[in-house]
């Protein structure tokens, strides 16, 4: 506590004792309560005064001061940023500064009436309620009037992306060329609504969010300064709550001092905000590390049932397994960690028995799981399918691998490869498929399918595929996760595969059919991605079912074909038979009837 305010303190109780001897005991309250000052949140009271306290923001103020003291300031500033990081305070400063000649001092009049926001010549304006083109022609007809007391007459703009259309043009003028004695501060917390316009008449300062240990920092030196011991676990939970801001930190610390006399601890912080304490999720995060997927469900109930939600759950133990995957990659003294140095020794124990891949698989399966969750009917049951996935990851293999290994259907049995698992158990024999065999992806795609486990253990080494039912198989699971390539392979038809090249027709009336013949290259990395190595493709044009018709029509004449001069040539010349007619060649055979028929007529008329 600062010898200001124990001084202010020991008055008011001086104050209040005065007060109840001389008043009737039935009227002491009343009277102590018309004497005391009201309350101020600490978000006021501690409020920056100088460059200095403006927390997280150095290179903004270093800038603002530098000019300063060169004397290049500019007629209009727009800063930028998220709630609570400093931007309105540091307007204020600037203002204090530029309307004063001579060094910062607590005394001073004019300084301490711009820093509450009461000085004539620095205007507060809030663009919320002020938007209009009215507006914007009142604070233009102000522009002209000289300054009072002060250099300059100084105009903060809060929240201007508020302001209207109209009210902008009206403004354009005005700040592009203002009079020499007036400065524009502009400040927002969307910058993208301000049109270029006015950016382009600004100079413009983006404040940064502020790190969660500066602001568990500060919060630590206000808990001091009022009195009161905070933990330093609630002081970086406050912090991250704040998210970034200065502002949010102080006032999440304000409802916990209001809610005991006492030390803020890790129950405090529950019992306030409903935020569960580090050592239950850390069991769970344990749990899930070695495997014990029993006890990780069973800490996971009873962390809901202090009343924790299935997202809250999973968002705060995906911020814990950050804390394993930042202490297993950078070491647990990184300056990335943001652990209260009470938890660091288990957080580092359980680094050592974790690594950062499964780490990464966590996080992305919590968020994952979490969003899920908000549209599920059944938010529990995703939940501990959740945890008991993390627990036994090292047991899971993703479908990709089971369907590369031609086990999607007789595989028992799930293992680590060598020592004491199980060996994933391969298929006896693949599904023969005849050697025709044409792939058909489904119609409807599901709107979403879950992606296989990031970078989970290697489980099983993936073959390449050597049939055709594997290769089959490993085209479907790819079509299922792109679009593009769910395109591209309903226009082909895989007629042959052995192991080293692939014959593929392609349906020349689909839309892209003709460009595939002539440039096969996008097939033939598809095919290449699926069977796990390079392939040659052989390209062929193939029919649609209607088209396919033909070629049975042509089979059914081919004794009309055999007494056709030419071919009855062929046939003898190489000593051949008729095997099969194509469709090309029954379709030739059926428009030059229909020409030798057309000429037939016209020739008879």
């Amino acid at each position: 506590m600062c010898a200001h305010e124990f001084l202010r303190r020991v008055s008011m109780a001086k104050k209040a004792a005065a007060t109840s001897t001389a008043v009737p005991p039935s009227t002491a309250p009343s009277a102590a309560m018309a004497t005391a000052k009201p309350y101020t949140v600490l978000a006021r009271r501690y409020r920056s005064r100088d460059f200095g306290e403006v927390i997280g923001q150095d290179p903004i103020s270093r800038t603002l001061q530098n000019a300063i003291a060169t004397n290049r300031t500019a007629h209009a500033y727009l800063f930028c940023g998220t709630r609570g990081v400093g931007k309105t305070s540091m307007a204020r400063i600037f203002a204090r500064a530029l309307n004063r000649d001579e060094a910062l001092t607590e005394g001073d009049a004019i300084g301490d009436a711009i820093l509450r926001g009461e000085d004539l010549d620095v205007i507060e304006i809030d663009g919320a309620s002020n938007r209009g083109i009215d507006d914007a022609r009142d604070l233009i007809a102000g522009a002209g009037l000289a300054p009072t007391r002060g250099k300059f007459r100084i105009y903060i703009i809060d929240e201007v992306h508020m302001l209207t259309t109209p009210a902008f043009n009206a403004l354009l003028k005005t700040m592009e060329e203002p009079p020499s004695h007036v400065k524009f501060i502009l400040c927002t917390t969307e910058p993208h609504k301000v049109p270029q316009t006015i950016q382009s008449r600004c100079q413009r300062f983006d404040f940064r969010n502020i790190p969660t240990k500066q602001i568990a920092l500060h919060l630590g030196a206000v808990a001091k300064g009022e009195g009161i011991v905070v933990t330093e676990e609630v002081l970086l939970a406050v912090g991250r709550l704040a998210n970034g801001s200065m502002r949010d930190g102080l006032s999440l610390l304000d409802r916990l001092l209001a809610a005991t006399t006492g030390t803020i601890d890790s129950e405090v912080l529950e019992q306030v905000f409903g935020l569960p304490d580090d050592e239950i999720l850390l069991s769970i995060v344990e749990a899930c590390v070695c495997e014990r997927p029993a006890d990780a469900l069973l800490s996971g109930s009873r962390l809901l049932e202090r009343g924790s939600g299935v997202e809250q759950a999973l968002e705060l133990l995906a911020e814990r397994f950050r804390w394993i995957l930042v202490a297993s990659a950078a070491g647990i003294d990184s300056e990335l960690l943001e652990v209260a140095a009470s938890m660091r020794e288990r957080v580092a124990r359980i680094a050592s028995q974790s690594d950062t891949a499964f780490c990464a698989h966590a996080i992305a399966l919590c968020d994952a799981t979490a969003r899920n969750a908000r549209g599920s009917s059944a938010p529990r049951a995703l939940y501990d399918a959740c945890l008991a996935r993390l627990a036994l990851a090292q047991r899971f293999a993703s479908g990709a691998a089971l369907l590369a290994a031609g086990a999607s259907s007789s595989s028992s049995g799930l293992g680590g490869g060598t020592g004491g698992g199980t060996g994933l158990k391969k298929a006896s024999a693949p599904v023969a498929l005849p050697a025709t065999a044409v792939l058909r992806v489904p119609g409807a795609v599901a709107s979403e399918v879950m992606a296989p486990p990031l970078a989970l253990p290697p489980v099983v080494a993936v073959p390449s595929a050597t049939t055709l039912a594997e290769l089959l198989a490993r085209l479907e699971v790819i079509a299922a996760k792109s679009a593009k390539d769910h395109s591209l392979m309903e226009g082909i038809d895989i007629l042959e595969f052995t192991g080293e090249t692939a014959r593929v027709g392609v349906r020349i009336d689909e839309g892209g059919g003709r460009y595939l013949v002539t440039n096969p290259d996008p097939i033939r990395t598809l095919l290449s991605r699926a069977a796990g190595r390079p392939l040659r493709v052989t390209i062929e044009t193939t029919q649609t079912q209607s088209a396919a018709i033909a070629p049975q029509a042509a089979n059914a004449s081919d004794p009309a074909l055999r007494n056709e001069p030419l071919i009855r040539k062929a046939l003898e010349l190489f000593n051949a038979s008729i095997v099969a007619v194509s469709a090309r060649a029954a379709r030739d055979d059926n428009e030059s009837a229909i020409s030798s028929e057309t000429d037939d007529t016209e020739s008879n008329t």
